[in-house]
């Protein structure tokens, strides 16, 4: 299957269930197409776990979900081994990891600790557990959801968490007209908390998302965009507002979702407007800005912007 012919229906699927968060969407088709992760900030009820379960239904994918929370130990997440008594031997009892689309909803909420149980699984699609090496399944993709409103009794992701992540997506309040669409729905007896009583049919499958993961990887790259992306990056960590620019991964994560980017608009290679286009959620989250930028009302996607103006694309 083309990947853009894999986008344009995964698109048009989840939009049964998922109203005026089509940005999102987007940014998480690209994400499983570069073997990457997503962090979702939004207010509650815009549908942060409804889109990880419509993703999970229409790909015919495992879905995971973890309610992280305070008390949550690192053995939630990855598993354990327990003792059974008819072998009278150790068995490694597999964690909600082990599956293709994990929701960790709420991620703020856990300590430190549990947040780091994610890191390999995150970086290496393996988790250490009882001195083996223990793959995870393929595709493997975690959507983590924050809240941005609500800080008593959260512990904020630490920029090494946060660079593990490929986007940082916002989902608003939808528009109103979007809302009036969402209501139509609900009144007519579509029940949009289920992908499946939404009318989300499984479509795809693991070797349709192979498939255009494979296509992605064909896709070339101009000598002249990688300095372009260098050059952002670069951008970045010389602008006078940040004490922290972007990272070499944010550079190598850019160049893999501007690959999946153009794979689903149907084209065998990049141009600068695939990059321009990803540099905001690519990059947001993995920038610190000063206190005295933040008082004055700057944002990382304000300065993204001043960056993008700044820096020559090439032609």
């Amino acid at each position: 299957m083309k990947a853009a012919d894999f986008y344009a229906r995964f698109r048009s699927e989840a939009s049964k269930a998922i109203v005026g968060q089509d940005e999102a969407v987007r940014l998480c088709g690209v994400a499983l197409i570069a073997q990457g992760h997503v962090l979702l900030e939004g207010v509650p009820g815009v549908g942060k776990t409804l889109l990880a379960k419509t993703i999970a239904r229409l790909l015919s994918l495992q879905y995971g979900r973890v309610q992280f929370t305070p008390d949550l130990m690192p053995a939630d997440i990855v598993g354990t081994s327990v003792y059974d008594l008819q072998s009278r031997s150790f068995r490694v009892r597999q964690g909600p990891v082990f599956t293709n689309i994990l929701l960790a909803d709420e991620i703020n909420r856990a300590p430190a600790k549990v947040q780091a149980a994610l890191l390999e699984a995150m970086e290496e699609h393996g988790v250490s557990l009882e001195g083996q090496q223990l793959p995870l399944p393929d595709p493997f993709m975690v959507l983590a959801t924050q809240n941005p409103i609500e800080y008593e009794g959260t512990y904020p992701l630490p920029e090494a968490q946060q660079d593990r992540f490929l986007f940082k997506a916002f989902m608003n309040y939808p528009t109103p007209e979007q809302e009036l669409e969402m209501l139509r729905r609900w009144d007519s007896g579509i029940e949009l908390r289920d992908p499946a009583r939404a009318g989300v049919e499984p479509i795809f499958d693991a070797a349709a998302v192979a498939e255009c993961q494979a296509e992605a990887r064909k896709v070339t790259v101009d000598e002249r965009l990688r300095r372009y992306i260098i050059e952002l990056a670069v951008a970045t960590r010389q602008a006078a507002e940040l004490v922290l620019g972007a990272s070499p991964r944010a550079e190598v994560l850019l160049l893999l979702a501007s690959k999946a980017a153009a794979a689903f608009e149907g084209r065998d290679y990049v141009t600068p407007d695939d990059v321009k286009g990803l540099l905001r959620p690519t990059f947001r989250h993995r920038l610190l800005l000063r206190p005295e930028a933040e008082v004055g009302g700057q944002t990382a996607d304000s300065l993204l912007d001043a960056v993008i103006a700044r820096v020559t694309p090439p032609r």
